[in-house]
């Protein structure tokens, strides 16, 4: 990873080369990667619809019709495979703001992309609420050196470059993701109810994008 800082327009520091993709698994057969697909999928649903709490190994086996000998054998515990699951989808969202359709990929204004991105990041942090708590009560400011954030602050920080010219994108960018804090999207989703709508919403507002842009 190039560690001169971006700068809008700069069209040398192509975004895929900089941001820090999470890892994948290594390459696999077809049959292992089936397999792989359907044990994620099914701890996906478990987590979904019981909390991460309910995952077990031989539930997984079960949800995904897989011998429990395979899970076991794929993921060695429930906790790696909670982080295994973590992976997957991080790898998904950063494939969706990389390389995916605008608004939330490339080919979109700057200020378009930031409203695309954080209303994703909205739905992810719901969706994928208890995870990342669990994760962020285990390592409170581990998150802050993770990949997946640090990939999140440079897409940030290289939008913000381009739609606020002069302005302190790294810090802003940081500013961005705060509201994203585990605890705290877990505090108003699931104690105060409120809905992911008005979650994209009040993040609109915070920054006062269509006001700041024009639009």
């Amino acid at each position: 990873m190039s560690t001169r800082n971006p700068q809008a327009g700069d069209e040398s520091a192509p975004l895929l080369t900089l941001l820090p993709i999470a890892g994948g698994p290594p390459p696999e057969r077809a049959d292992a990667a089936r397999n792989r697909r359907k044990i994620l999928d099914a701890a996906a649903r478990i987590v979904a619809e019981q909390g991460p709490e309910a995952v077990t190994m031989n539930q997984v086996a079960h949800a995904s019709c897989i011998g429990v000998g395979t899970v076991y054998r794929r993921f060695g515990d429930v906790a790696q495979l909670l982080l295994a699951l973590l992976d997957d989808r991080e790898r998904q969202f950063q494939e969706a703001y990389l390389s995916g359709p605008p608004p939330l990929g490339p080919g979109a204004p700057a200020g378009e992309r930031l409203d695309a991105f954080l209303d994703a990041l909205v739905d992810r942090s719901v969706e994928q609420r208890e995870i990342l708590f669990a994760a962020q009560t285990a390592g409170p400011v581990a998150r802050y050196g993770n990949g997946a954030y640090l990939a999140m602050h440079l897409h940030l920080t290289l939008l913000l470059g381009e739609a606020r010219p002069g302005a302190d994108g790294p810090l802003l960018a940081h500013l961005l993701l705060a509201p994203f804090s585990p605890s705290l999207v877990h505090h108003l989703s699931v104690d105060r109810g409120v809905p992911a709508a008005e979650l994209k919403a009040g993040m609109r507002e915070l920054i006062r994008l269509r006001g700041d842009e024009g639009r």
